[in-house]
């Protein structure tokens, strides 16, 4: 069924002080609260013999929406923007289960594949998995690289599609366009690749050393970028020939008219990991998608308010678009 027209709450205005897309994604990463409610952690293997941690927060029915969140890059459920999201579902009485990717729980994962951009198979067995366990709607969540797994999710499985309506915000629909941004920016892109990259590096040695043989360490180590590192690791690990491969095959942004499903695209102009114009400009043409795109707003930051009392527009709209999708 086609979304409808979908109108914010409010205009997004960057607070006082954080106008410029670094100071919005770097004010969110740091300040956004990860205050949840009560919860429940559970571990589900999954069909290959690994496993994955998801956090499952109640709703106050049966009945009830339930929210299926997918975290970004070395993110975790514990990540600001998800906590954001989890307390908003819980104060409209919804349930919701943040999935944890393999390696992303604060425990390393039983086999030497991880997760990736485009690695679909474990969203998928737990929407199916949840789907079955709750009566009322199925919505689902993804922010930055789950985004992007939530959107190709939505693409590859079409009219099955397990959920009822879905957001992504600040999808990398390019892959190799954006890893090229960080790999040649100064500055904070500077700051932004040096930070994936220590923590992708530390999780490598680690498989390293329980996997001898599996992958070029020196190569790993080399690596000075994100291109580099997943021509040396991402790629090999996961079945792609290298690095172009791997982003070609694992891009959303090509296959966006598949969705079937009422889905939010919310972006914003300036967003310093993926160069304009942001949203692909075919995703106009899919009567399935919203698209919600700013200004200003930075990656994952989107802070409104006061530097003292800010409020995270993104979240709220993303709960708003969800909202009208149960009244329908």
């Amino acid at each position: 069924m086609p979304a409808e027209r979908f109108t914010p709450t409010v205009p997004f205005r960057p607070a006082p002080g954080l106008r410029s897309p670094h100071a919005q994604t770097i004010f969110a990463s740091l300040f956004r609260s990860k205050d949840v409610p009560p919860s429940r952690r559970e571990r589900w293997d999954t069909h290959d013999g690994d496993f994955v941690d998801l956090d499952i927060y109640e709703g106050r029915s049966g009945q009830a929406p339930h929210v299926v969140l997918l975290h970004g890059l070395e993110g975790s459920s514990r990540s600001g923007y998800v906590a954001a999201i989890l307390r908003g579902a819980h104060a409209r009485g919804w349930g919701a289960t943040a999935l944890n990717f393999r390696s992303c729980s604060g425990e390393p994962n039983r086999l030497v594949r991880s997760y990736h951009s485009g690695e679909t198979g474990d969203a998928l067995g737990v929407l199916r998995r949840v789907r079955t366990q709750h009566e009322g709607p199925l919505f689902a969540v993804g922010f930055s690289l789950g985004g992007n797994v939530l959107c190709r999710l939505l693409e590859e499985t079409g009219d099955a599609a397990p959920v009822d309506a879905a957001a992504a915000v600040s999808v990398p629909y390019d892959l190799e366009a954006c890893a090229r941004r960080l790999n040649e920016g100064g500055g904070l892109q500077r700051v932004y690749r040096a930070r994936f990259l220590r923590s992708l590096k530390k999780k490598a040695r680690e498989k390293a050393r329980r996997f001898p043989g599996a992958f070029d360490v020196r190569a790993v180590e080399g690596a000075r970028g994100l291109i580099a590192f997943d021509d040396a690791y991402t790629a090999p690990l996961h079945g792609f020939r290298d690095a172009r491969d791997y982003y070609a095959r694992a891009s959303s942004g090509p296959h966006l008219g598949d969705i079937r499903r009422p889905t939010l695209l919310l972006s914003s102009v300036d967003d310093p990991m993926v160069p304009p114009p942001g949203i692909p400009p075919e995703a106009a043409h899919n009567p399935h998608l919203t698209l919600l795109q700013t200004a200003q707003g930075g990656h994952v930051g989107f802070v409104g308010g006061e530097l003292h009392a800010p409020h995270f527009w993104a979240e709220e709209q993303v709960l708003h678009f969800l909202a009208l999708q149960r009244a329908r």
